[in-house]
């Protein structure tokens, strides 16, 4: 433990905040003073520093229970071998920057409608990483140029959303760099946006030494975007409102609970500026998003009853995407687990897998509330738990 966190650069007094504890009790841990904790406080621990699996904080090589990662998507190989490619002279001809766009928007839609969406995009993201690549080399003037960046780094984005907690760290940061730098060479406000936002959130789930990295990713980008917005279209305000939040996320996360709520407010107000209905297809980044943004940061202030106020103020069926649907559904379960409302935090998460099972067997904090139930001892919640725990794949049948 004591290893851990140090190599995150983080202090007892703050290890101890995250876990509900005095920094004389991490001590004491740390010198072996005490017996190893429960189970429930292990997986607040790992929570806290941002543990992939548990064998990293309890030694114990004979239980291995990945947390922050996933156990690797069947066509995890075939992305991977499309990012790594050396694209070398041939004879395919690159489609239209206009077809790509097309292909790239029918893939987010597909992704945001699918409950198994890794699938879905995992599925077409080979093809479209080797014809974006090749509109880039092919390209004959600075304008088809620009647009062909535009579009790769698009391609990028959407190859993190397939990468994000699946085990291969090294091929997700590659595709980080890629879309920003391909963002860069585009000169496009919406594309240099969405780069940066994936970016911030990057560093934000490398823990607290890349929070400051995060910050000034996201503060950059809106210092860019800002002169722009007065004659933006929607696609741009929205990607600004969406780093506006970003900046809070990450300001909850470090527990400064003035800064956060000061840019959710501005988020907001940035949300009611976008047209009537307007959903932006890769952030979410809406109106109605707003009310599960709120859930975000009450929870990673780690405010159980705040979180559970603005959870039934919030309504999840507004958000059409089903994969953010889920994530909010987590978000939800982790409030009510931390207000100690367990069986509403399990049936919130049974609702999540319900919108989108990738979701929920890829996300760290679902797990780690559902294996904490296993171990519970009342006897209704822990067969449920253990239940969940099966559907999602984290315990055997």
């Amino acid at each position: 433990m004591q290893l851990l966190r140090t190599r995150r650069g983080m202090s007892r007094v703050v290890l101890a905040g995250l876990v509900g504890r005095s920094p004389s009790w991490v001590k004491a841990v740390e010198s072996g003073r005490l017996q190893t904790p429960k189970l429930h406080t292990i997986l607040r621990i790992a929570e806290a520093l941002r543990v992939g699996d548990l064998v990293e904080l309890t030694g114990d090589q004979t239980t291995h229970v990945d947390l922050f990662t996933g156990p690797g998507h069947k066509r995890l190989p075939a992305v991977k071998a499309a990012v790594d490619a050396f694209l070398l002279p041939t004879d395919l001809e690159a489609p239209p920057t206009e077809h790509l766009q097309a292909r790239l928007a029918r893939a987010w839609k597909a992704r945001h409608s699918a409950p198994h969406h890794r699938d879905v995009i995992g599925r077409l993201l080979p093809d479209l990483i080797r014809d974006a690549q090749l509109a880039v080399r092919q390209a004959e003037s600075n304008a088809t140029l620009r647009a062909a960046q535009a579009a790769l780094s698009e391609v990028y984005s959407l190859s993190q959303f397939f990468i994000a907690y699946q085990p291969d760290a090294h091929l997700l940061w590659r595709v980080v760099e890629r879309s920003m730098i391909a963002a860069r060479e585009s000169d496009d406000p919406h594309a240099i946006g969405v780069a940066a936002w994936l970016a911030a959130q990057a560093h934000r789930d490398s823990g607290p030494t890349h929070y400051d990295a995060a910050d000034a990713v996201t503060m950059e980008a809106l210092e860019y975007l800002q002169p722009l917005l007065a004659d933006a279209d929607p696609g741009v305000l929205a990607i600004a409102g969406a780093l506006r939040f970003e900046a809070g996320h990450t300001a909850a996360r470090r527990g400064n609970q003035g800064s956060a709520w000061g840019h959710f407010d501005k988020a907001r107000a940035m949300s009611k500026t976008l047209p009537p209905g307007y959903y932006h297809p890769i952030t979410s980044f809406s109106e109605a998003i707003m009310g599960a943004h709120a859930v975000t940061v009450a929870v990673e202030l780690r405010a159980g009853g705040e979180s559970v106020k603005q959870a039934a103020a919030a309504d999840a069926l507004t958000i059409p995407s089903l994969p953010r649907r889920a994530r909010h559904r987590i978000e939800e379960a982790r409030g009510y687990q931390l207000d100690g409302q367990p069986d509403t935090a399990l049936a919130t998460l049974d609702k999540a897998f319900e919108s989108a099972p990738e979701t929920i067997r890829y996300n760290g904090y679902a797990k780690g509330i559902i294996l904490e139930q296993t171990e519970s001892r009342t006897p209704n919640r822990r067969r449920r738990a253990s239940e969940l725990a099966v559907k999602i794949g984290i315990l055997a049948a």
